[in-house]
C-alpha cells in the first residue's frame, strides 16, 4: 500500500512570512508522534510566488484523517502559548488549499563505498 502525501498550499503575504515560520518552529513535535506519520517539510518560496508548501507524508489516508480529527484540530483550537486573552492569533496565511497524492515511485541516494 503506497504512502500518501498531503501538501497544504498557504498563500502568505511577505510581511507574514516570519510569523508563519515562527509558528511552525514553535509547533515542535505536534505531528512527529502521530501514528502513521512519515515526513514533514515546510517549503519557503524562493521566487515567483507567495505560496508556502507544507509537505507531509503518511502511511495511509486513515492515519492522516485521524491526525486531522485529533491532534491537529486540538492544536488549532487551543490558540497556542501566550494567548492568555482567549483570542486566537490572526492567521499568517491569507489562503489555504490541500493537495493529495499517492506515492507511486520514490528513490533515495545509493550508499557510497
Amino acid at each position: 500500500m503506497p504512502s500518501i502525501v498531503k501538501i497544504n498550499v498557504l498563500t502568505v503575504p511577505a510581511e507574514q512570512r516570519e510569523v508563519l515560520e515562527q509558528r511552525f518552529a514553535s509547533r515542535a513535535g505536534t505531528v512527529e508522534g502521530s501514528d502513521g506519520f512519515e515526513w514533514f517539510e515546510l517549503l519557503r518560496p524562493v521566487e515567483g510566488t507567495d505560496q508556502y508548501l507544507v509537505y507531509t507524508r503518511w502511511r495511509s489516508e486513515e492515519d492522516f484523517q485521524a491526525w486531522m480529527e485529533g491532534p491537529m484540530k486540538a492544536a488549532h483550537q487551543g490558540g497556542g502559548a501566550g494567548s492568555g486573552t482567549g483570542e486566537r492569533p490572526k492567521p499568517a496565511a491569507s489562503g489555504s488549499t490541500v493537495w493529495s497524492f499517492e506515492v507511486v515511485q520514490q528513490a533515495a541516494p545509493k550508499p557510497q563505498g
